[in-house]
């Protein structure tokens, strides 16, 4: 796993962090999680997979022009459809 390096220097002490023991750590303002919480939950379908894939050139352009992270958004646009068309099959 690669790590990503920061050219920001965070504020945090990191090295008080790693001393501290699980004891020593707050929990009190991290909301209980109840059954509903975990059937609304969203199973993640583990890491992406890279591919080659031909799209036409107005809707590349499409959703270039909206973000930076037009593939993560094409994604997401490609999920919901997936979630959409399996409702209405089951």
């Amino acid at each position: 796993m690669s790590v990503k390096r920061s050219k920001k220097r965070s504020g945090t002490d990191l090295a008080r962090i790693d001393a501290m023991k699980g004891t020593e750590i707050d929990f009190s303002d991290i909301p209980k999680l109840g059954a509903d919480f975990f059937q609304e939950a969203v199973w993640w379908p583990g890491p992406k997979k890279q591919i080659t894939i031909r799209l036409d050139p107005d809707v590349l352009a499409y959703f270039r022009a909206r973000s930076k992270r037009y593939q993560t958004t094409i994604n997401a646009v490609l999920r919901k459809y997936v979630e959409t068309q399996k409702r209405r099959a089951g």
